[in-house]
């Protein structure tokens, strides 16, 4: 399958053996719910494929038959036992069957989200292949890797298979169950909560400006200390930097620290900015984090510890709202009622010897916020590809390419293929598309408008673009 690549985290080592063990495993649940498929029991009906894309459905295949609207009796009370069985640590797993062969029965395959929840947290091997043939009974799929869970969820993300009724509930129970500080988080919202999963660290919940607290999460740097650039001499000039400019202030943070950091809050050029780095997805992006509506104070960012198909989810300290990162647009809480969308800054990303050439009075994050780590993620973890699950993506590039996205003025998403873009701007070519252009700045590349104003450009990779982003405008040579 395209998109069941090889995971390369530590989390994902651990579920190599759950995993293996649940492709060897075809029981008795299967075969029911195959049963019940053919009969054709519950109110299930055939499932549309007109939203669907040409490239999901030659990817995943057709959909299988969804039911609507509110879980029949019999199901409901099969799922809340489900739910209520999984979080029980003193539970008899030779209850796991009977547990199961209720879902099963239902034929319902929207309970395949609440199956992969579980599957996400459990540490039974036998449960998890036995949670593993559920759901790929009720999907009427065979699997093609060792990778399941993920497979699972790939297939409910590019068939569309909405959430049931009642589900961020079970949802919250589960997730709630493991780790501290998320029942403030999982609330109703402008979210899609069956697309949210686990990364695999904890919740930051520091307090702002509190850089000493230990916590099992990823750590933002609030008001980090900065140098000049003649006393960065801790950075080599071919070290990767994401660059930032405001009001003719000039700021480098290194990948290296923002791999580490992953969000930071900042004042550059007079303005407020949040600054989120998604190494996942390539994304490393800036937010104006003043200028909101009346009323609302500047949200301080922070690492929930959640992920939305790979890109992580942040939220502010001060309200516990969520933000649908990759378009800083909050989606529950206060901020989201308020209507708070962030304005992007442009990141350039580049070398560290061209930005300090073109801003000799540049600042930069200090070598000690890398907190002694180098982790070089892209050429590592994430060289063979996603680590979490993505769905389907867009074909008309590979997953991982390099592009540079910017929203045009009339509202229309671009991206620009990044390696062909620059050949092109170095032969003296003009790289444009639906009112974007594309300029070099400090060795990286920044798009304006007709008028060369900003437009808050950022890199990312393609999946992660065209999936935030769908029917983006490329740019290809």
């Amino acid at each position: 399958m395209g998109n069941s690549l090889v995971r390369g985290s530590v989390g994902w080592l651990f579920s190599l053996v759950r995993n293996a063990a649940a492709t060897l495993r075809c029981g008795a649940v299967l075969w029911t719910v195959c049963l019940c498929s053919l009969l054709g029991g519950g109110a299930a009906h055939a499932s549309s494929t007109a939203m669907l894309s040409d490239y999901a459905l030659a990817q995943f295949g057709a959909p299988p038959a969804v039911p609507s609207g509110a879980l029949p009796d019999a199901a409901r009370r099969a799922v809340d036992a489900f739910v209520a069985h999984s979080l029980d640590p003193a539970a008899d797993p030779g209850a796991d069957a009977a547990v199961l062969q209720a879902v099963a029965d239902t034929a319902d395959p929207r309970l395949v989200w609440v199956i992969a929840d579980v599957m996400r947290f459990t540490w039974r091997s036998a449960t998890f292949s036995a949670l593993a043939d559920t759901g790929r009974a009720l999907l009427g799929i065979a699997f093609e890797s060792i990778s399941v869970r993920e497979e699972l969820l790939d297939h409910l993300i590019a068939w569309r298979v909405p959430a049931y009724p009642g589900y961020l509930a079970h949802k919250r129970a589960v997730f709630t169950r493991y780790v501290d500080g998320w029942d403030r988080l999982f609330v109703e919202g402008d979210i899609a909560w069956e697309r949210v999963s686990w990364g695999g660290v904890n919740i930051d919940a520091r307090r702002f400006g509190d850089p000493d607290t230990a916590c099992a999460c990823i750590p933002a740097a609030d008001n980090p200390d900065v140098s000049n650039a003649s006393d960065a001499t801790w950075l080599r000039d071919t070290d990767i930097v994401f660059g930032v400019s405001v009001n003719g202030e000039h700021r480098a943070y290194p990948r290296r620290i923002m791999e580490v950091r992953e969000m930071v809050n900042d004042t550059l050029g007079g303005r407020a900015l949040g600054i989120p780095y998604c190494s996942l997805c390539g994304a490393a992006q800036a937010y104006f984090t003043d200028g909101l509506p009346p009323g609302v104070a500047r949200p301080v960012l922070r690492t929930s510890g959640l992920l939305m198909r790979s890109n992580k989810v942040m939220y502010d300290l001060n309200t516990d709202s969520l933000f649908d990162t990759f378009l800083g647009r909050a989606v529950t809480g206060p901020l989201s009622e308020a209507g708070v969308v962030l304005k992007a800054a442009s990141v350039v990303t580049t070398e560290w010897g061209a930005w300090k050439a073109a801003h000799p009075d540049t600042t930069v994050l200090v070598e000690a916020l890398a907190l002694g780590r180098d982790y070089d993620l892209r050429n590592t973890r994430d060289a063979r590809g996603p680590i979490f699950l993505v769905g389907d993506v867009d074909p008309r590039l590979p997953v991982h390419e390099d592009i540079v996205g910017a929203i045009a003025p009339d509202g229309t998403p671009v991206a620009f293929q990044r390696t062909a873009a620059v050949l092109a701007l170095q032969r003296g070519e003009t790289v444009q598309l639906a009112g974007v252009q594309l300029v070099v700045d400090a060795g990286g590349l920044r798009a304006t408008d007709a008028d060369g104003s900003d437009l808050g450009s950022h890199p990312a990779y393609w999946f992660a673009w065209s999936q935030f982003h769908p029917g983006t405008e490329l740019w290809l040579p």
